[in-house]
């Protein structure tokens, strides 16, 4: 299998070192913003063709998909031209920045007959896993999830510290990935939802400090979530599931139970997992674990959550 790959930042890395474990994968094809960033991407990689132009590196011989790690802003524009050109997409969230244009990626994909998969990493983290598989099973009734979600982030700086080329999203890009958990987790795409968001900083015109609320009320469950540009200390997502059996605190890859013992899971990576469910849809031709079609209620509770946002500002 050929692939395109697009976006030669962080996770285009990730992308790159979870498919060269991969059998009978390669990556054909590199597209970036700038030749010098894309020449050393391809040489580093291997890779045997870049370019800026992304219809160029669509077009290489033989490119069966299209992986997208390209901006924000690009991803739904960019996803319907490589569906449009036949091509299987797997695009790292968000998959828009707007509920319209994520309904016209599932209807594009439809049309196009090609898989759309959208990059929700947590859906595959094996501590997510087991604790929506406990709850389906019922030996698991959860009370409260509660998330933080933390950087110190007041310039416009990648996660390797590298400057960026766009602006990053706090409630579209960070709070997507729990957003969709949370939904994802208890098998709810009806969830209540609100908002509040604090001010702008003015370097980067973005709130810097959002609360979200939701609710189940078919699983009778909250979830409250934090999330901060400002916060100085340990980064990353943190997530702590209280349930009438027991609480479960989840950091990337690590389960602990309520005495901080460790949780026996899966060793396999959630990064690495994704882009074998992503190949393996494609040969087995069914829809993968994370398709736009099933992604797009994310983006309706998000567009919820932002509206009420406009309304709940400081």
């Amino acid at each position: 299998m050929k692939i395109c790959l697009a976006g030669t930042g962080a996770m285009g890395e990730v992308h790159v070192k979870a498919l060269q474990k991969l059998d009978d994968v390669q990556v054909v094809s590199i597209n970036s913003r700038a030749d010098a960033e894309g020449s050393a991407f391809a040489e580093k990689w291997k890779i045997p063709f870049q370019s800026t132009n992304l219809e160029a590196c669509i077009d290489q011989p033989g490119v069966d998909a299209v992986i997208l790690t390209t901006p924000s802003q690009l991803h739904a524009e960019q996803t319907i031209l490589a569906l449009n050109k036949g091509k299987h997409v797997q695009v790292e969230i968000p998959m828009s920045l707007n509920l319209a244009d994520a309904e016209k990626i599932r209807d594009v994909a439809k049309n196009a007959g090609k898989i759309c998969m959208v990059t929700h990493t947590r859906r595959f983290a094996a501590p997510h896993r087991e604790i929506r598989r406990r709850i389906q099973e019922g030996s698991f009734h959860l009370h409260h999830m509660v998330v933080e979600t933390y950087f110190f982030r007041r310039t416009n700086l990648n996660m390797h510290g590298e400057p960026r080329s766009w602006v990053d999203n706090l409630l579209w890009h960070h709070g997507c990935h729990s957003v969709d958990l949370a939904y994802w987790i208890l098998s709810d795409p009806n969830l209540d939802v609100w908002g509040q968001k604090g001010p702008d900083l003015p370097e980067l015109k973005i709130p810097m400090d959002l609360t979200i609320g939701m609710r189940s009320k078919k699983m009778k469950a909250m979830i409250s979530m934090a999330l901060s540009f400002n916060n100085k200390g340990p980064f990353g997502g943190f997530y702590r599931y209280i349930g009438e059996e027991e609480t479960y605190k989840i950091y990337r890859d690590s389960m602990v139970d309520s005495e901080g013992k460790e949780v026996p899971l899966p060793s396999v990576l959630a990064f690495e997992l994704q882009d074998v469910e992503f190949v393996s849809a494609i040969r087995e031709r069914r829809e993968p674990e994370s398709s736009a079609a099933s992604c797009v209620p994310t983006m309706v509770l998000l567009d919820k959550i932002d509206r009420s946002m406009t309304v709940n500002s400081v």
